[in-house]
């Protein structure tokens, strides 16, 4: 008895150690970062099975096979359609600045598409400005209507976005809606998705959360973009979620009102964020909407000024590797002045990091932006982990107090803006569906530089003698989560 117990144990044992070494090779073998290899090594050596279900879960960048083959042949489709069009000439606007150029090389070059027109630009900064703005142009829209959203959260001026959208869809517009799983969990179950289907809105639940596709498809692989397209025409894109912060913030909060910046523009810049929802769209429903090309994005004579150029850059499955990663650090490299990020989460890549301390130390007036309260405990700890490097740097952190700061934005130079939906960490830089426009544009660089200053003006600069003088047990919980942080 003792033999076969002892038999056991070791075939037991024996299969313990070689699913350990099968999931270490692996890890090795997916040629992973080496921050990010041996930060899920530790938590397999440590927490061996619950480790081991984690990667698994959300270690790969899995999403899915029959998405997977669609999304790798989606983006190519799409641009190829794009360039070979006849009237695609007229639709793209070469860069005019030198910080601005390499970034839009970059793109044009790894996205296939170049910089796009524009005839209008504005700069939205609080969350009613937007969402009534936004009303007025669903009620005029003619033709159809395009949105996805990370969250969508009924009540206050929402629900009158959500009364514009249906009117607008008996009227005859086709009106497309497309919303993330988890994200928009509680309007999935509330009563407004019935209400419009029975008015004719095509709505898409993107990247379905439930245990059975967890073996199929990483869970946390999420739908972040925050896109609204009217008439292939307008356009907005930024850190707002569909939210009506005044409306939710009564309620008790403690990181206060949520702070986002949109963009709102018109011409061919919409055909270009268009054919990113169109892959979008077809990834998630295989149907094909590749955008028809608009006469005002195609003929902009008729308008005495054309804004821009802008640069759509979109990441995700399916579109090009590490892009957001490399037009950040383009970005950063190219300033010569002045540098201003402003981001919710801060949780850079070593790479990002070393171009950041790299531009304070060569002359460049870095700051950066962050929220004084964060809603992510885990990401406040491990963000203040970077804190040293920086003001080793002489890199000037702001941290602001006027609530929760979810705007994402860089301005370079005060002529080159990224404006989008990506954070300053891994979980944007390299998992998320992610959207960025890059603007070339003075005049919009200086309404930036403005709005950052007002954020600055709100907002406590953080001291390198105080830092220093933090306590050691806080030191020590920065290092952990420091350790952890290419996982979040």
């Amino acid at each position: 008895m003792n033999t076969f117990y002892t038999f056991i144990s070791s075939i037991v044992l024996f299969g313990y150690w070689l699913l350990i070494a099968g999931i270490t090779l692996r890890i090795l073998i997916k040629r992973r970062g080496v921050p990010s290899a041996m930060a899920w090594l530790l938590v397999i050596y440590i927490f061996p099975l619950v480790g081991i279900i984690a990667y698994l879960s959300f270690g790969e960048l899995n999403l899915g096979k029959a998405r997977a083959l669609r999304a790798k042949a989606l983006w190519p489709l799409t641009t190829n359609a794009l360039n070979q069009s006849k009237d695609a000439r007229q639709l793209f606007f070469p860069p005019h600045s030198a910080v601005a150029a390499p970034l839009f090389q970059l793109c044009e070059l790894r996205q296939g598409i170049g910089a796009m027109k524009a005839h209008q630009l504005e700069l939205l900064t609080t969350n009613e400005q937007t969402l009534k703005r936004l009303i007025r142009d669903i009620q005029q829209a003619r033709h159809d209507i395009k949105m996805v959203f990370y969250i969508w959260q009924v009540g206050g001026w929402v629900d009158d976005i959500a009364e514009a959208l249906m009117a607008a869809a008996r009227r005859g517009v086709n009106c497309r809606l497309m919303l993330d799983s988890a994200g928009s969990r509680a309007f999935f179950r509330s009563q407004y998705p019935a209400m419009i289907l029975n008015a004719g809105i095509h709505l898409v639940e993107a990247l379905k959360v439930n245990v059975l596709r967890m073996f199929f498809r990483r869970m946390d692989l999420r739908q972040h973009r925050k896109i609204v397209l009217i008439d292939n025409y307008i356009v907005y894109t930024g850190s707002m979620n569909m939210v009506d912060t005044s409306h939710h913030t009564k309620k008790k909060n403690k990181v206060g009102p949520w702070v986002d910046l949109m963009a709102r523009m018109e011409g061919s810049i919409a055909t270009a964020i268009g054919m990113v929802y169109a892959c979008d769209w077809q990834m998630e429903t295989s149907k094909h909407i590749l955008p028809e090309f608009s006469r005002h994005n195609i003929d902009l004579k008729e308008h005495d000024k054309t804004a821009g150029p802008l640069q759509v850059i979109a990441s995700g499955p399916g579109f090009p590797e590490d892009i957001i990663h490399q037009a950040l650090l383009t970005a950063v490299y190219s300033a010569r002045e002045q540098l201003i990020m402003t981001t919710p989460y801060f949780v850079p890549s070593e790479d990002l990091l070393h171009a950041i301390c790299t531009a304070s130390q060569r002359g460049v007036e870095v700051i950066i932006i962050l929220p004084y309260r964060s809603n992510s405990m885990i990401v406040s700890w491990a963000s203040r982990a970077f804190f040293a490097d920086l003001l080793k740097a002489k890199v000037k952190i702001y941290q602001f107090q006027g609530g929760m700061l979810h705007s994402k934005s860089v301005l370079v130079d005060k002529q080159l803006s990224l404006i989008g939906t990506v954070n300053l960490d891994m979980r944007s830089l390299w998992l998320n569906f992610e959207i960025t426009v890059a603007i070339d544009d003075r005049d919009f660089g200086e309404n930036l530089a403005s709005l950052q200053n007002d954020y600055v003006k709100n907002s406590v600069l953080l001291e390198k003698d105080q830092w220093e003088k933090r306590s050691v047990w806080q030191s020590i919980i920065e290092r952990l989560f420091y350790f952890f942080s290419p996982l979040l």
